[in-house]
C-alpha cells in the first residue's frame, strides 16, 4: 500500500488528507476558532456529582463542563464500575488532573478521564498506571509481541516505572528507538508535573500537538512515501518535527509552493463536497443512502439501475460486495462513529451473506478507529460500532436547516465563509486585480465582518489587495459572488 499525506494550511484553518493508492481515505480539519480538545490535560474542579448517573461534571475552563463517569476514574474498569460509588471517589470542589478523550459534540460536553495517557511515535505512557505493559492488538506475530513485552519490562526496570503501551509503529523497532521515545515522554511528564505545582483550576496544563504534527506522528511509516505541505512556516515546523521524531523515515517531504492549494490541485474539495451528500453512487449503478441521527447512522443499499446478472441472488451479492467495500471507505472518510446499521439487499445463500460480512470486516481492518462488526440481526440487518472521539465531517461542515428544522442538513455559515476565503485566494493568484469586492447575503456578510475581521485583515496583508464587502438583500443565506476590480 502506498500512502501520501497532504497538509494544506492558511490563516483560518489547517486541513490534512490521507491518500491511499491514489484514493482519498481520511480528512481532518482544525479551524482557528474551533479545535479538538482530545489529548489535552487540565487541572479541573468538580462542580457537580450525580450519584444517580454515577458521574460528575468537572469545570476545565471550556464553555461546557466536562462529563466524567465513575468508570473514567483511574483504577476503575467496566467490570467494577457498576459496584463503585461516585460519591466515594470524588466530591464537589475537589481538584482533579484530567484528560479529554472525546470532544464536545452538540449539546454534550467533553468526556474526560483521570487515567492519563500520553502518546509518542512508538509508545503510549500512562503515568498513573505503572502496572500496565501492553502491546497493540494490531501486532499479531507472537514472537514480536514477546520481544516488545521484554523491551517494555527492560525500560521500566532500568528507569522510572510508567505504564507503557507499544503502538503499532513499534513493530520491529530497536530498543534504542524505544528508549529515545521513552526519554521524550519522561521529559514531557516532568514538564507537566512542574506546571501543576503553580496551577489553579480550571487550567490547561498540556496541549496536544497541532493537527499536522498529530497526523504525522500517528501515521508516518514506510508505507507513507510522501508528505506535502503548502504553507511555508508549517513546512519548516513539520520538517523539524520529522527530524526529531522520525529521522530514519525514507520518504519525501515536499514544500508545495504552487499558487493552487494542495486540496485544489488534488480535487480534495470536490471529494469532501460529495462526502456530505446522503447518496453515494456505486460504479455498478447501485447506490448507498446515509442517514444520521443522534442515536445512530443507517445505511441503505440499493441496486438502482444495476440489473447485470441473470438471478436476483447474484445481483444482490455483487452489489452488496461492492457496497461493503465502499461503506468501509465512507465510514473513515466521513468519520462516522457510534452505532451503525446497514440494510444490505436480501440474500438467501448463507455463504454469500458471510462473504459480504467478511469483505466489510476486511475493509474496516484498515481503520485506525476501533470498530466491531456484530453481524446480522434477526431482521437481516448488519450492526456494527465505530469508536467516536471527534465530530463527523457532516457535523463539522453542516448544520440543521432553519427552514425544515431538522429533516435536512445545510452547510454552516462558517463553512461557507472558509470556502469564500479559499475562493478569494485562488482568484487573486490566477487573475490580476487591484481590489476584491465580495457581494453576499446580509447574514453572510455580517457574520464574516463581525467574526472574521482579523482573518480578512491578514488576508489583505498577505494578498496585498483590499477586500470590500457588500450586503445584497436579494441573495439567499449562503449565496455570494467574488468580483475582481
Amino acid at each position: 500500500m502506498c500512502r501520501e499525506i497532504l497538509i494544506s494550511s492558511n490563516d483560518f484553518e489547517t486541513r490534512v488528507a490521507l491518500i491511499e493508492d491514489g484514493q482519498l481515505c481520511e480528512v481532518w480539519m482544525e479551524r482557528a476558532k474551533k479545535y479538538s480538545l482530545v489529548g489535552n490535560i487540565y487541572l479541573g474542579r468538580v462542580v457537580k456529582v450525580l450519584p444517580g448517573l454515577q458521574a460528575a461534571f468537572v469545570d476545565i475552563g471550556e464553555q461546557q463542563a466536562a462529563f466524567m463517569h465513575v468508570s473514567d476514574l483511574s483504577g476503575e474498569d467496566q467490570a467494577t464500575a457498576h459496584s463503585a460509588s461516585i460519591n466515594e471517589r470524588v466530591h464537589e470542589g475537589e481538584k482533579l488532573i484530567v484528560q479529554v478523550y472525546k470532544d464536545p459534540i452538540g449539546s454534550k460536553g467533553a468526556r474526560i478521564t483521570t487515567a492519563l495517557s500520553i502518546p509518542s511515535r512508538y509508545l503510549v505512557m500512562m503515568p498513573y498506571a505503572p502496572e500496565i505493559e501492553a502491546i497493540s492488538a494490531r501486532i499479531t506475530d507472537d514472537n514480536e509481541r514477546q520481544r516488545l513485552q521484554s523491551l517494555l519490562a527492560k525500560l521500566n526496570a532500568q528507569h522510572n516505572a510508567f505504564g507503557l503501551i507499544a503502538r503499532t509503529h513499534a513493530e520491529h523497532v530497536s530498543y534504542t528507538a524505544l528508549y529515545h521515545d521513552w526519554r521524550f515522554l519522561n521529559r514531557l511528564w516532568q514538564q507537566i508535573k512542574e506546571s501543576l505545582k503553580s496551577a489553579q483550576p480550571p487550567a490547561l496544563i498540556y496541549s496536544e500537538f497541532c493537527l499536522a504534527k498529530r497526523v504525522v506522528r500517528d501515521l508516518i511509516n514506510d508505507d507513507v512515501t510522501k508528505i506535502s505541505v503548502d504553507h511555508g512556516e508549517l513546512f519548516q515546523s513539520v520538517k523539524t518535527f520529522i527530524a526529531d521524531f522520525a529521522s530514519e523515515w525514507g520518504g519525501q517531504l515536499q514544500h508545495h509552493s504552487n499558487s493552487r492549494s494542495l486540496f485544489d490541485l488534488f480535487h480534495i474539495d470536490d471529494e469532501i463536497d460529495r462526502s456530505i451528500n446522503r447518496i453515494v453512487a456505486l460504479k455498478s449503478g447501485g447506490n448507498l443512502v446515509f442517514d444520521s441521527s443522534e442515536a445512530m447512522t443507517t445505511i441503505d443499499v440499493n441496486t438502482g439501475q444495476y440489473v447485470g446478472y441473470k438471478s436476483l441472488e447474484d445481483t444482490a451479492f455483487k452489489t452488496n460486495l461492492e457496497s461493503a467495500q465502499m461503506i468501509a471507505r465512507q465510514l473513515r472518510l466521513r468519520n462516522i462513529g457510534g452505532i451503525i446499521i446497514i440494510d444490505f439487499i436480501d440474500m438467501f445463500d448463507e455463504s454469500h451473506r458471510q462473504q459480504v460480512l467478511q469483505t466489510l470486516a476486511d475493509g474496516l481492518s484498515k481503520d485506525r478507529a476501533k470498530t466491531h462488526v456484530l453481524g446480522y440481526t434477526q431482521l437481516g440487518l448488519v450492526e456494527l460500532t465505530r469508536k467516536r472521539t471527534t465530530e463527523s465531517l457532516l457535523e463539522i461542515l453542516c448544520e440543521t436547516c432553519d427552514k425544515c428544522h431538522g429533516s435536512g442538513r445545510i452547510e454552516t455559515i462558517e463553512t461557507v465563509s472558509f470556502k469564500l476565503f479559499r475562493e478569494i485566494s485562488r482568484s487573486v493568484k490566477q487573475f490580476k486585480a487591484n481590489k476584491i469586492m465580495v457581494i453576499g447575503s446580509s447574514r453572510l456578510v455580517q457574520y464574516i465582518t463581525e467574526e472574521h475581521s482579523t482573518t480578512i485583515a491578514e488576508m489583505e496583508e498577505t494578498l496585498g489587495k483590499r477586500i470590500a464587502f457588500q450586503a445584497e438583500d436579494s441573495y439567499q443565506r449562503t449565496q455570494h459572488d467574488v468580483v475582481l476590480l
